[in-house]
């Protein structure tokens, strides 16, 4: 892996945090292989099972794992057997050294616990939902601290969340983890491109729906379910299932739109309109949407490159 960062999202109970702990040692599946290299650390056909311990990981935990009776410096301590001031001051927490752990905010928290999982070490950097339990200005700020330092430290790290934008922001490459099974792995632009299939498209930020392709001269017909119909530049036939993207629509008046829609609601997102219609999601600019109100109709569009045909598994299992 170098010293790539690879960030997995996925659904709750996809095996996430599962896979984080088989590469700490902390599970024990019943088949597979995890290797470091040219070190083994598992496999279930040898028998072969390094103890944690043994592993050089970095673990950072959801709940970040501090022992609430300790300080700071002494959480820190306990990994590196050694005081690590140093460890502390690169992550921006040294004047909080005595303090404990219920004392700190959760930004302060999830920097302390990084200090103690770089306190081992590690070959490697594993972190299950590092912003999970962070505000929304925190988690950014955080964010781009963490981004940062993964630069500076050149390690291999392994990032599970269930934020596309958190694994867009961190990562070298994303995969989509589903039931267990890698469903894509690739970079975030091409996820966003050629998602594989629709639970792809849906933790990406598509708008997926179902949908009857119609094949014709130069692409597909796509008649939604629900109504209104849709142009794509691909080929298709049957059931399917359509994916678009939010800043892929674009609103028209709806007496000359083959889609409509009815908005339910409007609000104002990082500098951008975000309007949640029945079916659709759309990102546009303030201006789009200022005369917009709960309960109009309003026409869409997009471009037939921009929308995606998926093969059709609402009946898989």
């Amino acid at each position: 892996m170098g010293a790539e960062t690879v960030a997995l999202i996925g659904l709750s109970g996809a095996g996430k945090t599962s896979l984080l702990r088989t590469v700490a040692g902390l599970e024990r599946p019943r088949a597979g292989r995890v290797a470091l290299g040219e070190e083994l650390w598992f496999d279930a056909a040898r028998g072969v099972h390094v103890a944690p311990e043994r592993r050089k990981t970095g673990y950072l935990p959801q709940d970040y794992g501090l022992f609430p009776h300790l300080t700071v410096a002494a959480n820190v301590r306990f990994a590196a057997k050694v005081d690590r001031p140093d460890l502390l001051e690169r992550v921006g927490v040294a004047h909080l050294a005595s303090a404990r752990p219920g004392q700190l905010s959760g930004g302060e928290r999830q920097r302390v616990a990084l200090a103690r999982a770089l306190a081992r070490e590690p070959r490697v950097l594993l972190l299950d939902e590092p912003f999970g339990a962070l505000d929304a200005i925190t988690r950014l700020q955080v964010r781009n601290e963490l981004d940062l330092l993964l630069a500076e430290l050149e390690l291999p790290s392994l990032l599970v969340t269930h934020s596309f934008d958190d694994a867009s922001a961190l990562a070298h490459r994303v995969g989509v983890i589903d039931h267990g099974r890698l469903v894509q792995l690739t970079t975030a632009s091409e996820l966003l491109r050629a998602p594989a299939n629709a639970l792809v498209a849906g933790l990406t930020g598509a708008n997926v729906l179902a949908a009857v392709a119609v094949p014709g001269s130069g692409g597909s017909t796509i008649r939604l379910d629900g109504g209104g119909e849709l142009r794509s530049a691909g080929h298709a036939e049957g059931p399917v299932q359509v994916a678009v993207y939010p800043w892929e629509l674009e609103l028209e008046d709806p007496r000359f739109s083959p889609v409509t829609d009815t908005v339910r609601s409007v609000r104002h997102e990082q500098g951008h309109l975000v309007i949640h219609l029945s079916r659709f999601a759309v990102q546009a600019s303030p201006s789009d949407g200022a005369p917009l109100a709960d309960g109009q109709t309003v026409g869409l569009r997009a471009a037939p490159a921009d929308v995606r045909v998926l093969a059709d598994t609402r009946s898989a299992t």
